[in-house]
């Protein structure tokens, strides 16, 4: 397994506050930045407070706590991008993704529970810094059972807190989603519930090589951000490019979902380029009796901090951490979201499974002769396009003579040979069109696309995992293609969600796939934050530090990964038509009170 150097916690990206072993009280009123929530009640913190493992490793947490003598659940949030400001922050990101500077106290780590309001409600917030990070001692490790076995020790040590009723929680968006759905594979006896909100289970398949092929991009920009004063990087970009195939090492990064049996509210969306086919997975497989699923149209951290869905997510708890009869279990087990595009989204609406039960799965064939999709298979036909050129694609349409819903997975069933090559990497998008042929696929956050990808050479299936609509990769081999062979392949699109009017389109782009660059500015806000307090007086003048303001330092640029080149070379031949029944699955949703006729 490859390491790697970590950045030094000197390094300004990281935004690194230093290491302060101290008990204070925040007072209500204050805030941690101006422009932030003041807090709306008094905080007790314990601050960069030793955690021991059971292999004798020291970490170090961040505890927020009412100050009070009861005894309180706790919530705890684990990711090593900085217990409090660090390497990631929502002022990094344009807009604060919808999230306003008001919305939150500033004392929550990147994509965690918020501490003011959470204390308020009579709860603890631990922030640890995992194995490596920041002043914590060990090495930085990405998920896996090492990872896994230490969240384990966490929430047995917040167990044994004088101030704890013995019942930890778990919340926050991706990677501490992720945390969530490896910690809780452990069984810790104290974790009562969970909060997985976005986060893939399976990072070989959904993240770092999916479809078979290696992307380390968006892994490299995030391990640049991560800071150790001890140790060094589990160099997770690099196992990308170097393992292109699964073995024990991505084993270890598939969660066992399976083994959690404890609630779990689950939030999902449809439109998260990394997460949305881990989370709607751990929905599915994960063992609990009591489990519930929502699925917003936003963006996971505007949804996370939006003042609705905190109350959601306080009634759950409520229930799990504090034992109260609130009606919690008589929610809705799955609420779901589907895109309309043009004001009339359907948001919230119950159901009881996903997929759901009443799906109807139906061929749309390709027709390479009139680049549309017919519901009949057409006549054999055939067409190419250089995978290599400007715009490396072909295009096939459906024009929608009534309302239909697809909601659910889609599958690309696609006859296919490289002219000139003995591989290729392909692309498969679906969007919608109106009817006026305008491309509808935004909501202000990101792209509504659902996306499939695939390496020809590790088309090989699991039979006993695939099902009709999911294909599932064995992942663990390649058969490279015979210059002109022509092979049937299986091609997976993530879940998504649409309504699709009469007279509106739904166009199905199958291409070349190409390397394109994580663009993220993660380290790049300047934030002051208080040099002798950790809190202040709102409008006070108070000496201050900033940190940030870097978006770019490695540790050693010698060490950065970049993206393998792609096996596309040459002609791409598409085959349709005749003994080449090449067609995409879709999943057609009657209404239920046409279904049960």
């Amino acid at each position: 397994m490859y390491y790697r150097k970590a950045l030094p916690v000197t390094a300004a990206r990281v935004r690194y506050t230093g290491f302060h072993p101290e008990t204070t009280i925040l007072k209500a009123g204050t805030v941690r930045f101006e422009g932030a929530m003041p807090l709306p009640t008094d905080i007790l913190l314990e601050r960069d407070k030793a955690v021991k493992l059971r292999d004798g490793t020291t970490i170090y947490a961040d505890v927020f706590r009412p100050v009070d003598q009861a005894k309180h659940p706790a919530i705890l949030c684990i990711s090593p991008y900085g217990k409090e400001v660090g390497g990631q922050a929502l002022d990094d990101v344009p807009g604060r993704a919808g999230v306003p500077k008001s919305a939150t106290s500033g004392l929550e780590r990147f994509e965690g529970a918020d501490p003011a309001y959470w204390v308020s409600k009579g709860y603890a917030v631990i922030n640890p810094d995992p194995r490596g990070t920041y002043s914590s001692e060990g090495n930085i490790n990405y998920w896996g059972r090492q990872y896994a076995e230490d969240g384990y020790d966490i929430v047995e040590w917040i167990a044994k807190q004088d101030w704890s009723n013995e019942k930890v929680g778990m919340a926050g968006n991706s990677w501490l989603t992720v945390s969530q759905w490896f910690i809780a594979a452990e069984q810790p006896p104290h974790l009562a519930a969970i909060a997985p909100w976005e986060g893939f289970s399976d990072h070989f398949r959904e993240s770092g090589t999916r479809g078979g092929i290696p992307n380390p991009a968006f892994p490299e920009k995030i391990a640049e951000t991560f800071a150790s004063a001890h140790g060094l990087l589990e160099d997770q970009p690099r196992m990308i490019v170097e393992y292109p195939f699964l073995n024990e090492y991505w084993q270890d990064k598939q969660a066992r979902l399976s083994r959690i049996k404890i609630p779990a509210y689950v939030v999902a969306s449809y439109t998260n380029p990394v997460h949305t086919h881990g989370t709607f997975a751990g929905f599915r497989e994960i063992s609990s009796k009591d489990k519930w699923l929502r699925v917003h149209l936003t963006q996971e951290w505007n949804d996370f901090y939006n003042p609705t869905n905190v109350a959601d997510l306080t009634k759950f708890f409520d229930h799990y951490l504090k034992g109260e009869d609130n009606g919690w279990e008589k929610t809705p087990k799955v609420r779901l979201s589907v895109y309309e595009l043009e004001g009339h989204d359907v948001i919230n609406r119950p159901e009881q499974e996903f997929p759901l039960a009443r799906t109807q799965y139906k061929k749309m064939y390709l027709d390479a002769k009139t680049d549309t999709l017919q519901l009949q298979k057409p006549q054999a036909a055939e067409l190419s396009y250089d995978s290599e050129s400007a715009k490396p694609e072909a295009v096939f349409t459906y024009k929608f003579d009534k309302d239909t819903e697809l909601t659910g997975y889609m599958k690309l069933h696609l006859w296919a040979a490289a002219a000139d090559n003995d591989d290729m990497d392909l692309s498969v998008k679906v969007e919608k069109l109106a009817a006026d042929g305008t491309l509808l696929n935004h909501n202000n956050f990101s792209d509504v696309i659902a996306t499939g990808l695939l390496r020809a050479s590790c088309r090989a299936l699991d039979p006993k995992k695939s099902t009709e609509s999911e294909p599932y990769l064995t992942g663990t081999s390649e058969q490279k293609l015979q210059k002109g062979q022509i092979v049937p392949l299986e091609i997976g699109l993530w879940p998504m969600g649409m309504v699709y009017h009469k007279g509106e389109t739904l166009r199905l782009t199958v291409g070349a796939y190409q390397n394109e660059p994580a663009d993220l500015n993660f380290g790049s806000a300047k934030i002051d934050v208080p040099v002798d307090s950790y809190t202040y007086p709102a409008g006070t003048k108070v000496k201050k530090e900033t940190l940030g303001g870097n978006s770019t330092e490695t540790a050693d640029p010698a060490q950065v990964v970049t993206a393998p080149a792609t096996h596309n070379k040459g002609r791409h031949i598409l085959y349709t038509g005749g003994e080449h029944d090449s067609y995409l699955l879709v999943p057609v949703v009657p209404e239920k009170h046409k279904a049960a006729k």
